[in-house]
């Protein structure tokens, strides 16, 4: 189980190197779904004495005011022998075993982002401690909370402060670690006013009470660590940190550690709580609830990573290939491009893909329709017929129909036929520089060269205006062909009673023209 922690230490990292760390990231975060602690407390809580003890070494800054400007992602690692070090991500290969230059680093790196002016930033620094004096375990200490602002403070270093720290606790998978003064009246603490507001049942929040050794005489925190002053959902826990004179005069971590187990085990008031109590306890049981909030979110944090991966892999299908940089494989390239573009061409004509089937409609309905408004009734009524017969073949009688007459009556009709033919050319026309701009939106590899796509586009509508014209004067040749080709068989089929010519003849042609 250990090794998830160092699993979500590993992801954290990357989340840092890649500028997702929560607050303002433009990324669709990761680092949300991770759980983590936030460490939470007002000024002068005891709050970096609380993380030292966890982590039984002096490294963070310490000075009036707020010291903690910058979020600070502390990483936990226990090695099971070896000298103890420490590591920057923004210094990958510096090992840092002067951990009196670990605090100097996080003062340095605190200005470089924010200058020397005592303004905070959101952006996180990330450091990692190995050692075999500490549990696997992820911490990230927040400024503290403050009331007033002082000299080289905007007036809103308040309210910004506070909400840095809300957008930590806020998230669901954000574990709060309120650190409070025992010394002070908990109804003022700043960590347990703000925690309550995002946690109101106490369901994600650890309490810690400090200074419990600096209570006044007469006076003790039983009730409050017993649960029974504010209530959560875990215990509370009590440590007791090194004094100003104990940090002043270099007191060993270890040491301390072992004057605080005396403490609460010799305290009247507090031996019967003992054994939850100290730096130690809390960090062992810190590091085991981490466990198993991680473990009960792992089939969540894979479906994201998934979901990211699969994201990011569209994204770079979409983006294309690499370009090549020499002539030939630029040359390759674009032959490629333009062999998906005209596949993709084809599976629109052949109806693999939509649109080719519009084609199909404008010789089955449209040409269709389009003959049969032609007003053939006015061109074929009897008078016109006898008008055409009288003026090709003269008056006489006739024991076949007349052939000149009705070969130009038949030519004169279907003469007319070549306005839907050419209008039929010019809708096929349209269709097809339709398919031609979808083919191209669809060419996946030609949205990375936004140049190329305009000139796939332009040279793919000039030869299709080439055709267009070229199949224009075909199909006239077509009608031209159907008016010349008249056999002595049709003339045989066209009745001779005069009586019935008209209403016979009309339906004959207008059949005739459309299988044309």
């Amino acid at each position: 189980m250990e090794n998830l922690i160092s699993l979500v230490n590993r992801i954290q990292r990357a989340c840092t190197a890649l500028g997702d760390y929560g607050e303002e990231s433009a990324l669709p975060t990761l680092w949300d779904s991770l759980p983590s602690i936030a460490v939470v407390g007002g000024q002068s809580s005891g709050k970096s004495s609380v993380l030292e003890s966890v982590v039984g070494k002096d490294f963070l800054p310490r000075g009036s005011g707020i010291v903690t400007r910058r979020p600070l992602v502390l990483q936990l690692h226990r090695i099971e022998e070896g000298r103890e070090y420490a590591e920057f991500l923004h210094l990958p290969r510096k090992k840092f075993t002067d951990f009196a230059l670990v605090r100097k680093e996080i003062q340095d790196e605190t200005d470089r982002e924010t200058g020397r002016s005592k303004q905070i930033s959101s952006v996180p620094i990330h450091l990692s401690i190995y050692s075999p004096n500490v549990v696997n375990l992820t911490l990230v200490d927040l400024p503290g909370l403050t009331k007033v602002a002082v000299d080289g403070q905007s007036e809103s270093i308040v309210a910004d402060i506070e909400n840095m720290v809300r957008s930590y606790i806020e998230k669901p998978n954000c574990i709060i670690l309120a650190i409070s003064p025992a010394n002070q009246d908990l109804a003022t603490s700043d960590a347990i006013k703000i925690s309550r507001e995002v946690d109101p049942k106490g369901e994600r929040t650890f309490g810690v009470l400090t200074k419990i050794d600096l209570m006044d005489k007469g006076t003790d925190a039983v009730d409050i660590l017993e649960g029974k002053t504010y209530r959560l959902q875990f215990p509370w826990f009590g440590v007791v940190n090194r004094s100003q004179a104990d940090i002043n005069k270099n007191v060993d971590m270890i040491a301390a550690r072992r004057r605080e187990r005396e403490y609460f085990s010799s305290s009247p008031d507090y031996k019967h709580l003992a054994h939850r109590m100290g730096s130690e306890y809390l960090g062992k049981m810190l590091s085991k609830h981490l466990e198993s909030v991680i473990k009960s979110r792992i089939p969540g944090i894979q479906s994201l990573v998934s979901k990211t991966i699969a994201e990011l892999e569209a994204e770079l299908s979409r983006l294309g290939k690499p370009v090549a940089t020499d002539t030939g494989g630029k040359l390759y390239m674009i032959m490629e491009i333009c062999r998906g573009f005209d596949q993709i061409y084809k599976e629109h004509l052949d109806g693999v893909r939509p649109g080719g089937d519009k084609i199909y409609n404008v010789f089955d309905n449209q040409l269709p329709a389009a003959l049969k408004r032609l007003q053939f009734d006015k061109q074929l009524s009897m008078e016109n017929v006898k008008k055409l017969i009288t003026e090709a073949d003269g008056y006489q009688p006739h024991l076949i129909a007349p052939e000149q007459g009705y070969r130009r009556l038949i030519e004169s009709s279907l003469v007319s036929i070549r306005g839907p033919a050419e209008a039929s050319v010019d809708a096929v026309h349209a269709i097809l520089k339709e398919l031609i701009n979808k083919a191209i939106r669809e060419t996946v590899e030609l949205r990375q060269y936004p140049s190329l796509r305009v000139e796939v586009g332009n040279a793919a509508i000039d030869s299709l205006e080439r055709m267009r014209e070229e199949s224009r004067k075909a199909t006239l040749k077509l009608v031209d062909m159907e008016c010349s080709y008249l056999t002595v068989d049709f003339f045989r089929k066209l009745p001779q009673d005069v009586e019935k010519a008209e209403i016979r003849l009309i339906p004959f042609l207008t059949d005739t023209t459309i299988r044309t």
